[in-house]
């Protein structure tokens, strides 16, 4: 484990940090997002670079809940040294457009109708069962392997981060080369052909919730590999960020872009989030503060309830997972306003619609005390895990007092090192 840097440079930073979040001001001034932060305090996306540095140091000093955490997070780390790479030109077939660099995925709630046969192999047309994945979806397409893209590379850097064992930065370096950057076996920064539906579209707006679902994990990762991880240059650093601002171009300009942000449910949320990350790693930080501010009043008020509850979510067969799932973008957004000066926390509808409504809404069943009363195939009560801590860090008292009763989601919980809300569950769609 490497000696912290104890300097007054980096003392006087931490405390600026510190001082500007504490009284609701934007942080100090970072770096281009081409060139290594200073002092190794990453700019991150969603998690909070000077909050993840004073971890570094509480867990240099021996803190034990801090290396309990760490035992965690470095066993999930040394499962991903023996995999990996992946790469989207390995499907057995390219996607519609015939390019093997085009990222694929097929619609996951999907099912075909007929049995295939010679005149029909992929027995057509394809009805929809919401919440019932077809295991179609994992076979022939790229949707799991850019799944284990984002899980290893956040994994691995955040373990180099408090470790500083080369291993975990080289393997995350890897990774992200061969999906991203290699000119063999990089991806095309759009996605054109995700969530296609066999006999039916060559792709669709709605794909774009594969990448938004999970994308800031790997902007993330990149901020932490940034501060001067081994195996990472100045040359991937900047291949990286062209990558980010061809996607987010495409994001901006496309019509698939332009539909999912039109979406009033979880999709336009999710939606808002990769723009506003995107914009902010790219160094574009008006268009970033401009989507956060604009979500308050676009998807605070109109997908929050009164009492919390969010009705679109609610309809659906696995209310529970979506309910967790789109506050995860909610909270993510919040995260990123906190960079920018935007306070998504404290804003409160016109009927009072709030985040801390939202997730209060879930702290019966999420801490055991009650059962979910809407309909739902398959009830994990970890899924609202991250978006409690979340609320609780932003001075929910509820939420805070929950946090006793949560239950940590399989491979342990993991807030201390990583604050930040994941999508705890595994269904994706």
């Amino acid at each position: 484990m490497r000696t912290a840097h104890r300097g007054a440079t980096v003392l006087v930073t931490a405390l600026a940090a510190c001082a500007a979040l504490v009284t609701g001001g934007a942080p100090p001034a970072s770096p281009a997002p081409a060139a290594p932060p200073a002092h190794g305090v990453p700019r991150t996306v969603v998690l909070d670079g000077p909050r993840l540095h004073r971890t570094k140091i509480r867990l240099e000093h021996g803190d034990a809940r801090l290396r309990r955490a760490a035992r965690a997070l470095t066993a999930r780390a040394d499962a991903w040294l023996g995999q990996g790479p992946w790469t989207v030109v390995d499907k057995p077939r390219p996607a519609p457009g015939g390019d093997v660099h085009d990222y694929l995925s097929q619609a996951p709630y999907w099912w075909p109708s007929q049995p295939p046969g010679p005149d029909n192999p992929w027995g057509c047309p394809y009805v929809q069962r919401d919440g019932q994945r077809n295991p179609e979806v994992d076979t022939g397409t790229d949707r799991q392997d850019l799944e284990k893209v984002v899980d290893s590379v956040y994994d691995l850097s955040l373990a180099w981060y408090y470790t500083g064992d080369s291993r975990y930065a080289r393997k995350a370096s890897q990774v992200l080369r061969t999906w991203f950057l290699d000119p063999a076996t990089r991806m095309n920064p759009h996605l054109d052909h995700a969530q296609f539906i066999p006999c039916r579209y060559d792709g669709r707006a709605i794909g774009i919730i594969d990448f938004s679902q999970s994308y800031t994990g790997v902007l993330d990762a990149i901020a932490l590999l940034d501060t001067g991880a081994p195996g990472w240059s100045a040359g991937d650093r900047g291949a990286m960020t062209r990558w980010n601002e061809d996607f987010l171009r495409w994001l901006g300009d496309s019509d698939f872009g332009h539909q999912e942000g039109a979406a009033t449910n979880n999709h336009g949320t999710f939606h808002d989030l990769q723009l506003a990350a995107l914009a902010y790693a790219t160094g574009d930080e008006d268009l970033a503060r401009r989507t956060v501010r604009r979500a308050a009043d676009t998807r605070i008020t109109p997908q929050i309830a009164a009492d919390g509850s969010q009705p679109q979510e609610l309809a659906r067969t696995r209310s529970w997972h979506y309910s967790a799932f789109t506050l995860v973008a909610h909270t993510r957004l919040a995260a990123i306003g906190r960079h920018l000066g935007v306070d998504l926390w404290g804003y409160e509808g016109p009927a009072g619609q709030s985040l801390f409504k939202a997730v209060d809404y879930l702290l019966p069943a999420a801490t055991g005390a009650a059962a979910w009363p809407h309909p739902e195939l398959e009830f994990h009560r970890y899924a609202a895990t991250d978006v409690v801590h979340a609320a609780a860090d932003a001075g929910d008292p509820r939420a805070r007092k929950a946090l006793a009763s949560l239950e940590a989601p399989p491979g342990g919980d993991l807030w201390l090192l990583r604050p930040a809300p994941e999508q705890l569950d595994s269904i994706a769609g």
